[in-house]
């Protein structure tokens, strides 16, 4: 059996700029951002382009999947820093921010997702992500910080309710009105 090769060096700079570049086009202009002006942004010839992505659809999903594996990685390192004794609560806090801003950032990129129909194939960071936030709640329920009946779903509808497109002071204001929500410090229980 032979092993498939690594990518080379310069194939994986390249993929690295078209990413970064089809963020930053698509933030500026939105899913009508052309293909060439993609390649022209990254530096890369448009053929280099078509190379790693055959069309517009499969760039935009190689985009939100670089973008959910970051969340992932967020979420197993906030796991970690529980692991070794930061408190699950401020965890929580600090990865709710972190992704909460990232959307925001991201969120031209989201758009065009949805234009297109762009979906990564690989769910695994879906998976991880959810898996390393389970860890997080339960731990901050035997914390006693959050609240007993917190569910990995309600982290799923304050993703999907962010106000992602209002101002760096409303999104705080929000997350903050979440948060109390969230713990046992802002409600009492059964509410």
């Amino acid at each position: 059996m032979t092993q498939a090769r690594a990518p080379r060096a310069d194939a994986v700079r390249n993929r690295k700029k078209i990413l970064d570049a089809a963020r930053e086009q698509i933030s500026l202009h939105g899913p009508e951002a052309g293909m060439d002006e993609i390649a022209a942004a990254a530096g890369v010839a448009v053929g280099t382009l078509y190379r790693h992505f055959p069309n517009k659809t499969d760039l935009v999903a190689a985009v939100i999947a670089e973008y959910l594996d970051g969340v992932a990685a967020g979420a197993e390192a906030a796991v970690e820093r529980v692991a070794a004794g930061a408190p699950a609560l401020d965890e929580i806090t600090h990865f709710l921010q972190h992704v909460m801003e990232a959307s925001a950032a991201d969120r031209a990129v989201k758009a065009a997702a949805l234009v297109l129909s762009a979906d990564p194939a690989d769910k695994a960071p879906v998976e991880r992500a959810a898996n390393a936030l389970t860890s997080l709640i339960q731990t901050g329920q035997a914390d006693g910080d959050i609240h007993p009946d917190v569910t990995i779903d309600d982290m799923y509808l304050l993703f999907s309710t962010a106000p992602t497109d209002q101002p760096a002071s409303a999104r705080a204001r929000w997350l903050t009105l979440f948060l109390s929500g969230l713990t046992t410090h802002g409600r009492s229980a059964g509410n």
